[in-house]
């Protein structure tokens, strides 16, 4: 289930990096973006993750071509808000696929999360449920994101 003991809860709002390491924090945090609609910019960060932790068979110029098609692609209604210089160090990065290829990207997304959506997690009725250990709707609603996240750090 999405339930998380008190410490767990209180760690993620000490650390963002705390939250997005943990599966049910991510869970949660992906709950909420989703009313933000912004879980976009937390699938692009998780895909690139899983990415370079490799734990997928499809090859490695083919799992990219689904991450630029389904977050970078102007045509994409999924597309995450990215500057033209990791715009163009992804194009150029994708003539010669390698794990690195998403890294400014993927570093922008992880800021910007960090700066504008965390904040507002934490502040969120949803957030304060679960400080106070009272699951609501929203956070009844919540199972564990069990994909794995590799915990290289930043």
């Amino acid at each position: 289930s999405g339930r998380a003991g008190a410490d767990e809860v209180l760690a993620w709002g000490r650390s963002f990096e705390r939250l997005v390491r943990s599966p049910t924090g991510r869970a949660h945090f992906r709950h909420f973006l989703r009313g933000e609609f912004s879980e976009d910019n937390l699938l692009f960060w998780l895909a690139c993750e899983e990415l370079r932790a490799g734990t997928d068979d499809t090859s490695l110029p083919e799992r990219m071509r689904t991450i630029y098609e389904e977050y970078i692609s102007i045509l994409s209604p999924r597309e995450v808000s990215l500057d033209s210089r990791a715009r163009e160090a992804i194009n150029e990065g994708m003539e010669e696929p390698g794990v690195g290829t998403f890294d400014e990207a993927q570093q922008q997304i992880y800021m910007l999360m960090q700066r504008d959506s965390y904040p507002r997690f934490l502040a969120s009725e949803h957030y304060r449920s679960l400080l106070q250990g009272a699951p609501d709707k929203s956070t009844a609603a919540v199972s564990q994101d069990s994909r794995p996240v590799n915990p290289r750090r930043r």
